[in-house]
C-alpha cells in the first residue's frame, strides 16, 4: 500500500472514499481513530492508502475530480 493523500478535512476524506470505491480502487483510511488520542481537535492528519499497483489510476481519478492539491507529490509512480 502507498499513501495517496492526507488530510484532516472530513469531507475531503469523503469524497474521495467515495470516488475510489465508486472506481473499485481497494483502498484504507489510517489514523481515523485517532481523535480518541488528541482530544478531537483534528490535529492528526488521516491518510488514504491504495493498493501500488491501483495508484495510477487513483491519481487520475483525483486530478479528473480536482482534488490534484491534495495528493501526496513524492509519489514514486511519477504520476
Amino acid at each position: 500500500m502507498i499513501e495517496l493523500m492526507r488530510t484532516n478535512d472530513v469531507v475531503i476524506i469523503s469524497l474521495v472514499q467515495s470516488l475510489l470505491k465508486d472506481s473499485d480502487i481497494h483502498h484504507i483510511v489510517l489514523d481515523q481513530h485517532m481523535s480518541i488520542l488528541e482530544g478531537s481537535i483534528g490535529m492528526i492528519a488521516r491518510r488514504i492508502m491504495v493498493a501500488e499497483e491501483s495508484s495510477i489510476s487513483a491519481r487520475r481519478l483525483m486530478k479528473d475530480a480536482g482534488l490534484e492539491k491534495y495528493l501526496k507529490t513524492d509519489s514514486p509512480v511519477g504520476y
